[in-house]
C-alpha cells in the first residue's frame, strides 16, 4: 500500500507542476510544435517498454481506426488545443479549467455508458458549473477577448479529454493500454507537426535551457512516467479511489503558478477552484446507496 500512496503522490505532484513547465516552454517554443515534440518524447519510452517486454509493436489494421480516433481526441483535441489556448491563460487557472474533465465525463457517460446521473453527481455538476462561473466571470465582464478565447480552448480540451475517456471504455476493454497510447502519441505527433507547419510557419524558436528542460519534463515525466504509474495504480486500487487524487492537481497548479510565475490568485479563482474540486469529488467518489 505504501508504494501505491507514493505513486499517487508522485503523479499528483508532477501533474500539478506540469502547468508551470508548459507555460515556461511555450514562451520560447510555439505551442503546437511544443505539443508535437512532447508527444514524441512521451511515445519513445512506451515503445521501448513494448520492445523490452517482447510485446507486439505493429499497429494492426484492426486497431487503426480506433487508434486514429483516440489520437484526434487526445493528442489533437486535448493536448494541441489545450497548449494553444494556454498562451492566453495563466498556468494555475488552466489547471483548474482542464480538470473539469470528470464533470464532462459524468454527463457523457449518462448517455453513452448508461452510468446514470444520481443526486450526488447532480450536486457535483452544479458545483462545477458554479465554480466555472466564478472563474470565468471577471474575464467575461472585462471582455478580454484573448483570455476568453484561451479559456474556451482549455474547456474544449477538457471536453475532448472527457470524450476520449468514455471512448476508451467503449473500445479498449481488451487492448494493451501501453500499445494504444504509444501509437496514438505517434499519430498525434504527426498531426500536430502538420498543423504547426501550417499555423506556425513564422514563429521563432528559442532553445533556451528553461524551454528544453520544460520540454523534457513534459515528455518524460508528465506524459510517459506518470502514464505508466497511473495505470499501475488503477490496477492496484479502485479507479474511483485513485481518481480522488485528481482534485488536488488544480490546487497544486494554482500554488505552483503563484510561487514560481507570480500569477495572481483572486478570491473568485480560489472559490471557483474549490467548487470545481467539490464537483470532481462528487462525480468520482462512490457513495453508498441510501
Amino acid at each position: 500500500m505504501f508504494k501505491v500512496i507514493l505513486g499517487i503522490i508522485s503523479v499528483t505532484l508532477i501533474w500539478g507542476y506540469t502547468w508551470v513547465t508548459m507555460k515556461i516552454a511555450i514562451h520560447d517554443i510555439p505551442p503546437i510544435l511544443f505539443s508535437a515534440l512532447r508527444l514524441f518524447i512521451g511515445a519513445a519510452p512506451l515503445f521501448l517498454i513494448l520492445f523490452i517486454k517482447g510485446k507486439k509493436r505493429s499497429i494492426g489494421k484492426e486497431n487503426l481506426k480506433n487508434y486514429m480516433i483516440m489520437s484526434l481526441l487526445m493528442s489533437l483535441g486535448y493536448m494541441g488545443v489545450l497548449t494553444y489556448g494556454m498562451q492566453f491563460v495563466d498556468s494555475g487557472k488552466t489547471s483548474v479549467l482542464v480538470y473539469t474533465m470528470p464533470i464532462f465525463v459524468t454527463v457523457i457517460s449518462h448517455f453513452r455508458l448508461n452510468e446514470k446521473i444520481n443526486v450526488y453527481k447532480m450536486i457535483g455538476l452544479l458545483s462545477g458549473l458554479i465554480g466555472l462561473l466564478f472563474i470565468l466571470g471577471t474575464e467575461i465582464l472585462n471582455v478580454d477577448k484573448n483570455v476568453i478565447f484561451g479559456e474556451l480552448c482549455v474547456l474544449m480540451a477538457a471536453l475532448s479529454w472527457g470524450i476520449a475517456n468514455v471512448f476508451s471504455k467503449l473500445k479498449f476493454k481488451n487492448i494493451d493500454i501501453i500499445h494504444m497510447n504509444a501509437w496514438q502519441l505517434i499519430m498525434g505527433t504527426i498531426m500536430l507537426l502538420i498543423f504547426s507547419l501550417i499555423l506556425e510557419p513564422s514563429h521563432s524558436i528559442q532553445w533556451s535551457n528553461e524551454a528544453v528542460l520544460s520540454l523534457l519534463f513534459n515528455g518524460l515525466f508528465s506524459t510517459a512516467f506518470t502514464f505508466v504509474i497511473w495505470f499501475w495504480i488503477l490496477n492496484q486500487i479502485e479507479a474511483s479511489k485513485a481518481s480522488m487524487a485528481l482534485m488536488f492537481v488544480p490546487v497544486l497548479g494554482l500554488l505552483f503558478g503563484w510561487l514560481q510565475l507570480h500569477e495572481r490568485i483572486t478570491f473568485n479563482i480560489m472559490l471557483g477552484a474549490l467548487m470545481v474540486c467539490i464537483g470532481i469529488f462528487m462525480n468520482t467518489y462512490r457513495f453508498k446507496k441510501m
